[in-house]
């Protein structure tokens, strides 16, 4: 009797380029290998774990203290938060999608050296009980020289709804301590190390202790320079209202059972969202697509 792994590589899987195995029991792993870039993406979550440019050094951060379990967020990679960004009391951190198993829907090379991967979720007994509204929710990931995810949430009840969300991208990076996000200058943010305090952002984002912070009303790109690696990293997007910032610094890692002591030097997230007060409401019937474009410069 074929395993649910036979029946992914038999029905998506495309010789030499896609195939699937298990991170961890019950957790099924698209790998993605083309001339242009290497590329995994985990079925629960619909997280992309891993791109790495064909000549490059790997984009995607993911702790080595990450915990693949099944029903367990993973530490790293790109989760989907969503249909609420943050906490909400007595539900789960950053919505309920990031743990469950998607449907992979397609899967195709659809340029040379380019696979696109489609994966859904929709609505059931469960999720009403966390969130009582109908929906279906597709994520398209585009793998090649860029990497490019869409997460398109389709309202399919009969009253509109409102969502925050994110692709909450964890980026490496060689020193933290010497990096900056350009494409921020000016904008407001909300600082949630200061209670959500209101700022507004001068010059270049630096690092040199803990930032969290949600930058609102922003459609622009971000450009992460790792001065330390040489090498700098965009972040387009499209749908999407806010961005958000984070490293954790070294008092709140330790308070992180999977995160190794010191890591926070390496990693970085800028997050393509709507968050805060840039919630995103959707009628009956209507849709809502957000964009995040990821490049090596």
């Amino acid at each position: 009797m074929p395993t649910p792994l036979d029946t992914l590589n038999a029905s998506f899987g495309l010789p030499g380029t896609l195939h699937f195995d298990e991170a961890a029991p019950g957790l099924p792993v698209a790998h993605i290998t083309t001339p242009l870039a290497s590329a995994s993406i985990a079925l629960q979550g619909a997280q992309v774990l891993t791109w790495q440019p064909t000549g490059q050094q790997p984009v995607l951060w993911v702790s080595k203290a990450a915990i693949f379990e099944e029903g367990k967020p993973v530490r790293g990679g790109v989760p989907v938060c969503w249909p609420w960004f943050g906490a909400v009391p007595g539900k789960p951190m950053h919505g309920f999608v990031r743990t469950r198993l998607w449907q992979l829907r397609g899967a195709e090379l659809d340029a040379p050296g380019q696979v696109v991967l489609r994966l859904g979720i929709g609505d059931d007994v469960a999720t009403h009980s966390l969130w009582d509204h109908a929906f279906d929710l597709e994520l398209t990931v585009t793998v090649g020289s860029t990497l490019t995810l869409a997460l398109t949430t389709r309202n399919t009840g009969t009253q509109a709804f409102e969502i925050t969300q994110a692709l909450h991208t964890y980026l490496c990076t060689t020193e933290i301590t010497q990096t900056t996000v350009q494409g921020l200058d000016a904008c407001h943010y909300l600082d949630k190390v200061q209670d959500f305090a209101p700022y507004q952002q001068s010059g270049a984002v630096t690092f040199q202790s803990e930032t969290d912070r949600i930058y609102t009303d922003t459609t622009a790109d971000s450009l992460i320079v790792d001065a330390a690696g040489g090498r700098n990293l965009r972040i387009a997007k499209q749908g999407s209202a806010s961005t958000v910032v984070w490293n954790p610094w070294t008092d709140k890692e330790k308070t992180m059972a999977d995160m190794a002591s010191g890591e926070f030097h390496q990693m970085l997230c800028v997050e393509t969202c709507n968050a805060g007060p840039d919630a995103v409401s959707i009628p009956a019937g209507g849709a809502h697509t957000l964009v995040a474009i990821i490049s090596v410069e």
